[in-house]
C-alpha cells in the first residue's frame, strides 16, 4: 500500500467510526427506552405541568417585539465589546494591519448602533 492509500484508508475508517458511533448510541438508547421504560399513557401524563399548578385560562401570551429587539441589540453589543478586550490588552504589540482591522470592526459596531437608534429600537415606551 502506498502512503496516499493508507491516508485515505485512515480517513475512511475514521468516517465509518464517526457515523457508526452515534448510530449505535441512538440504537442502544432506543433499546433501553423500550425495555426498561415502556410508555404508560394516562390523563396525568398527558396534562401540561407548570409549577405544580393546574393550568387555567389561555396559554397565549403576547409580548411586544420591542423586548426581543432590545435584548438582541444588548447581546450584539455585549459580545462585540468582549471582542475588544484582547485588542486592548495587546494594543502596543500589534501591527498596523490589526489596528486597521479593529477600526473597521468599530466602524461596523457604530453603524449598527446608528441603525438601531434610527429604527427606534433603543427607545423604551
Amino acid at each position: 500500500m502506498t502512503e496516499q492509500t493508507q491516508s485515505y484508508l485512515f480517513l475512511a475508517v475514521l468516517l465509518g467510526v464517526a457515523v457508526a458511533f452515534p448510530l449505535v448510541m441512538l440504537g442502544l438508547a432506543r433499546l433501553w427506552a423500550t425495555v426498561y421504560s415502556p410508555a404508560k399513557p394516562g390523563p396525568a401524563k398527558a396534562a401540561p405541568y407548570e409549577c405544580g399548578l393546574e393550568s387555567t385560562g389561555d396559554a397565549w401570551v403576547q409580548l411586544r417585539s420591542g423586548y426581543y429587539l432590545y435584548a438582541i441589540v444588548f447581546l450584539i453589543f455585549d459580545v462585540e465589546a468582549l471582542f475588544l478586550l484582547p485588542f486592548a490588552v495587546a494594543f502596543t504589540s500589534l501591527p498596523v494591519g490589526a489596528f486597521v482591522a479593529i477600526l473597521v470592526f468599530l466602524l461596523l459596531l457604530v453603524e449598527g448602533l446608528v441603525w438601531a437608534w434610527q429604527k427606534g429600537v433603543l427607545e423604551w415606551n
